[in-house]
C-alpha cells in the first residue's frame, strides 16, 4: 500500500515537490552562510518525494536549532511552506485528493522549521 501511495504521491506532484527542496538545498549551498541549513533541505528533499511510511522526528530541539529555524522562516521556509499549502489546496478538491492535501499541509508545517528534524521509517 505504501508503494502505490508513493507511487502517486510522486506523479501528483512530490517531484515538484522534492525538486523545490533540492533547489533550496543547492542554493544554500552554493553560500557558505547556507551551509548549516543544506543537510536538512536534502533530507526533507528525500522525504517530499516519497513520504508514505516514514514520519519526521524531533532530532534536537536546542538553541542552536531555534535559532537556525528562525533563519530559514525568513530566508526559504515561507516560500517552501507555501508551495505546499498551494498544491494542497488543488489536491483538496478531489476526494481522492484529501489524504495527498494532508501530507501537503504536515509538509507546509515541517517547511517553517525543518531544522533538529530527522526522518525514520515506520
Amino acid at each position: 500500500m505504501r508503494l502505490l501511495l508513493n507511487l502517486l504521491w510522486f506523479v501528483l506532484g512530490g517531484w515538484i515537490s522534492g525538486l523545490a527542496w533540492l533547489l533550496a538545498g543547492a542554493i544554500l549551498a552554493i553560500t557558505i552562510i547556507g551551509l548549516p541549513w543544506t543537510p536538512a533541505a536534502f533530507r526533507i528533499a528525500g522525504f517530499s518525494a516519497w513520504p508514505f511510511g516514514r514520519v519526521v522526528v524531533d532530532r534536537d530541539s536546542g538553541v542552536t536549532s531555534g535559532v537556525l529555524n528562525i533563519l530559514w522562516l525568513v530566508l526559504a521556509g515561507w516560500w517552501l511552506a507555501l508551495h505546499h499549502i498551494v498544491l494542497a489546496a488543488g489536491l483538496a478538491v478531489t476526494i481522492i485528493g484529501i489524504p495527498f492535501a494532508w501530507q501537503h499541509l504536515k509538509l507546509a508545517m515541517l517547511a517553517l522549521t525543518p531544522v533538529g528534524k530527522g526522518v525514520i521509517e515506520v
